[in-house]
């Protein structure tokens, strides 16, 4: 690990002030995946502004009727909170299937949205990665790829975005609010993060100087139809193949809204909203499903070793919309 020089902060000013102020400066909380990437040289910010001292560790009712999640509660607080468990079991479960006990007592939640991607070639420093080294190229597209992305790839990255709770808040659209130099402002989930284009070194429309502050769940939490679905390897500490985040808004037997919100398969949690409103006003049956499944994987593309994540993500928004609407345990 390369020596860097280590301030704490009080207040999300003075924290603000301290990563403006030194030169490839970095905030750290948790420091679940940051500390790794430093470990391995991934990344070598020169300064570390700790900002575990900062007053975002509450979790409230917003102004919408809903919760704001502090930035610096963890993982394992938010997934364990009461009014998270009553009112958005979906967030609830997919942090759950994040990670390990031990890292959820430690990650927070604004750290969560900021994790990078696993992909093998970002982590070994010794083969290029247009990600951790612009301009370099990308070894997965003609590598071993049987984790990455189909959906939202370039020619420069296909990598895929980690985060089980990301999933989640896409699919209750919420919304992360930030502050920086320039004030505060806020930040659709589905918005925060980017598609690699031609600058896939950049993960998300976080500002340098901006920092998460909290995270906004609207009022509604799809709490009597919803499931989380991730498919991976083994039964816990892996990461997704295919997640899928699913909530159903019912009238009886009829649709009145779907949320849908995929994992594993693009470089951030992937939506097609035009698939969710095919279900608008429809019965829960396995044919409207599958027309969802279809409009949510047009487009997509494997590279070879993850092809076969195309039909995988298909069966899986199926199955998980089944689970959704009979509340099943979801696997």
């Amino acid at each position: 690990m390369r020596p860097f020089t280590f301030t704490k902060a009080s207040d999300v000013n003075s924290a603000v002030s301290e990563v403006t102020s030194h030169e490839s400066a970095k905030f750290i909380a948790g420091g679940t995946n940051l500390l790794d990437l430093m470990k391995i040289d991934v990344m070598h910010p020169a300064h570390l502004v700790d900002i575990t001292h900062i007053a975002l560790k509450t979790i409230e009712e917003n102004e919408e009727g809903g919760l704001r999640l502090g930035a610096l509660v963890t993982n394992a607080d938010t997934a364990y909170n009461e009014q998270v468990e009553q009112r958005y079991p979906l967030l609830s479960h997919a942090i759950l299937a994040g990670a390990t006990g031990q890292l959820r007592n430690m990650a927070t939640d604004g750290g969560n949205l900021l994790q990078r991607t696993r992909c093998y070639y970002f982590y070994d420093t010794q083969t290029p990665c247009n990600k951790r080294e612009p301009g370099s190229g990308c070894s997965a597209i003609n590598g071993y790829n049987r984790d990455l992305a189909i959906l939202g790839t370039s020619e420069h990255c296909i990598a895929t975005h980690p985060s089980d709770m990301a999933v989640a808040l896409a699919a209750l659209e919420a919304k992360v609010n930030v502050s920086g130099k320039n004030g505060e402002r806020t930040i659709p989930l589905s918005e925060f993060h980017r598609l690699p284009g031609d600058t896939p070194h950049i993960d998300t429309n976080l500002k340098a100087d901006e920092i998460i502050t909290s995270i906004d769940l609207p009022a509604k939490g799809f709490a009597d139809h919803y499931t989380y679905m991730k498919l991976r390897d083994r039964s816990s500490y892996a990461f997704a193949l295919v997640s899928v985040a699913a909530a159903l808004d019912m009238e009886g037997d009829t649709i009145k809204e779907a949320r849908i919100a995929l994992g594993g398969v693009a470089h951030k949690p992937w939506r097609v909203p035009e698939g969710e409103a095919l279900l608008q006003g429809q019965q829960p049956v396995a044919e409207n499903f599958r027309k969802v499944a279809e409009a949510y994987l047009q487009g997509a593309k494997g590279y070879g070793d993850n092809d076969f994540k195309i039909e995988l993500a298909k069966r899986a928004i199926v199955r998980a919309l089944e689970q959704a609407y009979k509340m099943e345990s979801a696997s």
